[in-house]
């Protein structure tokens, strides 16, 4: 990268190229290739032994110049000492728990996690005679209160799906590696435009990519991240051994989705904000949850750690019955429904918290928002005229 690239902005722009750039085309190609051939023997061996390298070409499963290209912008725009790509977010989750962990170790999960995480972990890891332990996610430091002798690993996430706490980040790895235990923090929400979560104390970041990072709804990608060298092989060396791989296409469509990410970040989060507040004050609303607003849990931490927020918040209506619910989301014509989130287009899903640690006794009707890029006054006209089909018993 050009001694010049000094800023987030400049990353985005400049990174994930080869360098020096000289007459070239702005993107890199779409890169498919399977088999690499060698001159000779010696080369063939040099790169057999180093094939775990970012960089190095060796057989197209480990990489070619296209994403390892993505690997070392994202490494730079994570602080992280290296990152290996994988075929999706569930992936990079389910790999680093992999490598991590073995027959009985105990490991804290928190209670308000992806729900693809918790199914992982209660039938994969439950199946290798590992100890799944959930907490209450607002645990902060207390959390050490929970450690065993054979605890390995905290998985958490910031801010919880579906329900926005944001968790005690540094207090919770503070703690960790105090203990000797890891942390792996689910990180798709903020990006690297508004947080780092390895530069305060997480040993290993992961996300989806297939969010905020290609950002148009295209893409399969997940991103593990490590501030360590030693954990960064470890991880990868396993992810090249279960043959996991990102395709050439989703690696393009990264590398295009990154060079606009902080404009479409910072786009979501003022959308966000204003359709956030102004359903705050919608008679059939009960409560947001929005880690940047001060009724948020963990509030506090969002503003300390981060430095700008989501499109993606939760709503949680005043009492109704369930067939309301429907008519209202089914009335909704700016707002598709699906699971995913991050890219251009303004989504809608009800959500049924699942809690095992502390029990989710809010009452009312939980309804997650993705924010896109539409014209805000449509969507709080679409939403005036669904809003009546919840006719609350408040």
């Amino acid at each position: 990268m050009s001694k010049h690239t000094t800023s987030i902005d400049n990353t985005l722009v400049q990174a994930g190229r080869p360098q020096p750039l000289q007459t070239r085309q702005v993107n890199l190609p779409i890169e498919l290739g399977s088999t690499v051939v060698f001159d000779s023997i010696e080369a063939f061996e040099q790169a057999r032994d180093h094939r775990y390298q970012t960089g190095v070409q060796y057989y197209g499963r480990y990489g070619n110049t296209a994403s390892f290209e993505l690997e070392l912008m994202l490494a730079t725009l994570e602080h992280a000492a290296g990152v290996t790509l994988t075929s999706s977010g569930v992936a990079a989750i389910s790999l680093t728990l992999l490598a991590l962990l073995k027959p009985g170790d105990h490991v804290l999960v928190a209670d308000h996690v992806y729900g693809n995480t918790r199914a992982f972990c209660d039938t994969v890891l439950s199946r290798m005679n590992v100890t799944v332990e959930y907490f209450d996610p607002m645990i902060g430091t207390a959390i050490e209160s929970l450690f065993r002798p054979e605890t390995i690993l905290i998985m958490f996430e910031a801010p919880g799906s579906g329900t926005f706490e944001f968790p005690d980040i540094t207090g919770i790895t503070e703690v960790a590696r105090h203990a000797g235990v890891w942390s792996v923090l689910d990180g798709t929400w903020a990006t690297p435009v508004f947080c780092q979560p390895l530069d305060l104390g997480v040993d290993v970041l992961v996300y989806s990519a297939s969010k905020y990072i290609s950002g148009h709804s295209d893409c399969m990608m997940g991103v593990i991240a490590s501030g360590d060298a030693n954990m960064h092989e470890r991880l990868r060396r396993y992810v090249m051994a279960i043959g996991d791989k990102t395709g050439a296409q989703e690696v393009y469509l990264a590398l295009r989705g990154l060079r606009t990410l902080k404009m479409r970040i910072q786009a979501a989060q003022a959308s966000g904000l204003e359709m956030a507040q102004w359903l705050a004050e919608q008679p059939q609303v009960k409560r947001l949850l929005h880690p940047a607003l001060p009724d948020c849990p963990g509030h506090e931490f969002w503003k300390r750690d981060c430095t700008g927020s989501a499109g993606l918040f939760g709503v949680i209506f005043h009492p109704c019955d369930n067939e309301q619910l429907r008519e209202f989301v089914n009335a909704l014509e700016h707002f598709g429904i699906g699971v995913s989130w991050g890219g251009y287009e303004s989504l809608v899903l009800p959500v049924t918290p699942v809690r095992t640690a502390k029990s989710w006794d809010e009452p009312g009707k939980l309804v997650r928002f993705n924010i896109g890029f539409e014209d805000t006054d449509s969507l709080k006209a679409d939403l005036l005229e669904a809003l009546p089909l919840l006719n609350s018993s408040n």
